[in-house]
């Protein structure tokens, strides 16, 4: 039987219905503080994930609460990796508090597509986990700088693929400000769905076949139409 990635969903981030999503996915990315939350919101969601058995990972980003972390930011490296150390411990102090143990860490939004593209960063940030979070799985986007990076240093990854985000051809999400970058019904998710499950290929929005095999899909938490789509497609191929 072939198998099947694990489901993953971005949380933390103060969507009311939360609470709800959990019995439908296998992990869970618990925003702490750079884009959104505090010990308080990290608390409320880990108490969620340990009711439901769920795996837990820390979600840094830049430290750009105004912009939910979703926009490239000008910060000295220097700056930046005390701002994520700072975001994964308090993730970390919560955790251990509640007797949890971290899965994996997970950047968020512009932080996770710039290293992706960048070498440099890629570099830095590969590194500073190594050393600091030694042992820990990084989520990574395929065929990335973040996946090469980690590889040459012998870091343990999941690749992911966006369950719910269109693709440009070379496996870089489309930008949020095109239309149909988010998917949001059952209909189109499905049907991205079925050759990344079935035949091992992302469908670009250019019609290029993009080959691979994803360890980890990701809806997002603050997707319209998630509670809606979720445990239908859930039902259907995590039988």
């Amino acid at each position: 039987m072939k198998r099947l990635p694990e489901i993953n969903c971005d949380l933390g981030e103060g969507i009311a219905n939360e609470a709800a999503i959990f019995p439908w996915i296998d992990t869970a990315s618990v925003a702490c503080g750079g884009h959104f939350g505090d010990r308080n919101s990290i608390l409320q969601t880990l108490l969620q994930a340990k009711k439901n058995d769920t795996k837990i990972g820390a979600h840094p980003s830049y430290p750009d609460k105004e912009n939910f972390g979703r926009k490239s930011m000008e910060i000295s490296m220097e700056n930046l990796l005390a701002s994520i150390q700072e975001q994964i411990n308090l993730f970390l102090e919560v955790a251990t508090e509640l007797g949890l143990e971290i899965d994996h860490i997970k950047m968020h939004g512009a932080l996770y597509n710039d290293a992706a593209a960048s070498s440099d960063l890629a570099d830095s940030l590969t590194t500073f986990y190594k050393q600091e979070y030694p042992g820990i799985l990084i989520f990574v986007p395929p065929n990335s700088q973040m996946e090469r990076f980690a590889l040459k240093k012998n870091i343990p990854i999941r690749k992911e693929v966006f369950a719910d985000r269109a693709y440009q051809n070379d496996f870089s999400l489309v930008s949020r400000n095109v239309s149909g970058s988010l998917l949001t019904d059952e209909v189109s998710i499905s049907k991205h769905l079925q050759s990344i499950l079935e035949q091992d290929y992302i469908q670009a929005i250019t019609g290029e076949k993009l080959a691979i095999k994803a360890d980890t899909l990701c809806f997002h938490g603050d997707n319209p139409g998630l509670l809606e789509f979720l445990p239908k497609i859930r039902k259907h191929w995590w039988k």
